[in-house]
């Protein structure tokens, strides 16, 4: 019960490696808004769980989407001890300069700018009370880039610089910011970042993990619980891999 009595919110938390961190978060006590676009997904896995999980539409990307979702998580929970920035979207593999502008913007903002308006509107509650614990969840694209995902590989780089400036920042107040990043894994995105789902295409990705497995979203889930934790409280800042050893 490593997180037992406290609160989470898991943007994203209705399927793939946030559904995995939601059901781990539960397991070790705490209490879990699952933060989704997928209402029905987030209503169905909530009413799956229990009474330790809500669910609350959101579309990360709106800050006055964001602001509703702090003030019902505010609401139900009293305050918020974990933020998990979960949500996030890809464009297809192609070359960088045949990525549509609307589809850089939607990656843009999804994966950059939710960041941004999750800690506009809920870092100041967590450094009025002097704790909290933040958690991006990145990817190995941004710290090895594959040909073909530019755009998303450049977000997700940023997540983890962005990890590192929250860090530093809202240390003194007692607020840890930390970084996952994952392999490929078994996720509603797999088929977007490899183009299409067939064996062979498997085969190519598995081939480039010395593990030789996809990331799971257990493996997401624990990782997170123990950087959300406080036998982490001594660790800020940190871009974790969870990916086989990809990035070695």
């Amino acid at each position: 019960m490593r997180l037992n009595g406290k609160s989470a919110i898991v943007t994203g938390g209705a399927s793939g490696f946030g559904a995995g961190i939601v059901r781990k978060f539960v397991a070790e006590g705490a209490r879990v808004m699952i933060a989704d676009i997928n209402a029905g997904a987030a209503m169905a896995m909530a009413e799956e769980i229990g009474n330790a999980a809500i669910a609350q539409t959101v579309d990360v990307a709106d800050s006055g989407s964001v602001g509703i979702l702090a003030e019902a998580a505010l609401s139900a929970f009293g305050h918020v001890d974990v933020l998990v920035n979960n949500a996030g979207i890809t464009h297809l593999p192609k070359p960088m300069e045949e990525v549509e502008e609307d589809e850089f913007d939607r990656v843009s903002a999804v994966n950059m700018k939710s960041v941004y308006l999750t800690a506009r509107s809920l870092v100041p509650e967590m450094k009025a009370r002097g704790t909290g614990a933040i958690l991006n969840i990145a990817s190995t694209a941004g710290l090895s880039p594959r040909p073909n995902l530019n755009w998303y590989n450049a977000s997700k780089g940023w997540m983890i610089t962005a990890t590192k400036a929250m860090a530093v920042e809202l240390a003194p107040s007692g607020v840890r910011v930390n970084a996952l990043c994952p392999v490929a894994g078994e996720t509603p995105l797999l088929a977007s970042f490899m183009g299409q789902d067939t064996p062979e295409m498997r085969a190519k990705f598995l081939s480039t993990i010395p593990i030789g497995r996809f990331s799971t979203p257990e493996d997401m889930g624990n990782a997170a619980c123990y950087l959300c934790s406080d036998e982490a409280s001594m660790v800020t800042g940190v871009a974790m891999e969870v990916d086989g050893g990809r990035c070695i």
